[in-house]
């Protein structure tokens, strides 16, 4: 049922715009899955002030804004709207909660759960540019242009999994992992910029940010080539690099990851379902 909701991603957007607006201070979602890892996209009066989860959202002069909900966000969250005559809402925004795979793996050699502190000063340097790229709220809806799959293959890896190392608890995953041999054309899930450009970090490789607007970003990871440039528009379907197995990876696979500012989302709930 979400997989069927997210196959109509954005698609009804401009018909929908044509409708009857919103009551004053109140907020209507043009589409969305409303889920762990997934989004949603309201209209209210153009102009209006909003709030989710305590986060200013841009609103457009259309009145659509974007919001998204992170792995491991709670069933109930808060949406805040005041319009230009100071009418004021506060509505809850319901998601479903989700069952995540969770591995255990023990007796790992130390080395292999903690790496060293060089190696841990550079992460987090690496870190500090994906964040940064994060932080975009661009005002153009180039997610208009609807969301197809960067590349097909192998599912191998999901969104939301986790492992526990020596009891100790890794980052979750948020991308989808997708088995294609070294050398396979990547290409833009959506129309967006280019927002990060880095050949070789030290856990994705290469990897590649694209701004799709209002803070949705996607992010491509252990590529072998990239064949964009930072600051570069791409179009739905542009060929943007390869797959590769750079970073650390077993083999070659594209990780594919959204974000909406800091919240991860799935992927997979952008896109029907692959070979559709």
């Amino acid at each position: 049922m979400r997989r069927a909701a997210a196959c109509l991603a954005l698609l009804p957007i401009l018909a929908l715009l044509a409708g009857p607006r919103p009551a004053a201070a109140a907020a209507e979602f043009l589409d969305g899955v409303f889920t762990q890892g997934g989004f949603a996209i309201g209209r209210t009066a153009p102009g209006a002030a909003v709030r989710f989860d305590g986060r200013t959202v841009q609103v457009g002069p259309d009145g659509r804004f974007v919001i998204g909900f992170h792995r491991d966000d709670p069933t109930e969250m808060t949406l805040e709207i005041e319009t230009t005559d100071g009418a004021a809402s506060t509505q809850a925004v319901r998601i479903e909660p989700r069952a995540y795979d969770i591995q255990r793996i023990d007796g790992l050699p130390p080395r292999k759960v903690t790496p060293a502190e060089a190696v841990l000063q550079r992460i987090r340097a690496e870190a500090d540019l994906v964040r940064a790229a994060r932080t975009r709220d661009s005002a153009p809806t180039w997610f208009d242009s609807g969301w197809i799959w960067p590349v097909e293959g192998r599912i191998t890896g999901v969104f939301g999994s986790q492992r526990v190392l020596n009891g100790q608890p890794r980052q979750p995953h948020y991308g989808i992992d997708i088995a294609a041999p070294t050398g396979t054309p990547v290409v833009a899930p959506a129309d967006g910029v280019v927002s990060l450009r880095h050949r070789d970090m030290y856990f994705s490789g290469g990897t590649l940010m694209i701004d799709h607007g209002r803070g949705l970003a996607s992010a491509f990871l252990h590529m072998e080539t990239i064949e964009v440039a930072e600051g570069e528009t791409v179009r739905q379907g542009q060929r943007i690099g390869t797959v590769g197995a750079t970073g650390r990876a077993t083999g070659p696979h594209l990780d594919w990851r959204v974000n909406w500012f800091g919240k991860r989302l799935d992927a997979a709930l952008f896109v029907p379902p692959m070979g559709e």
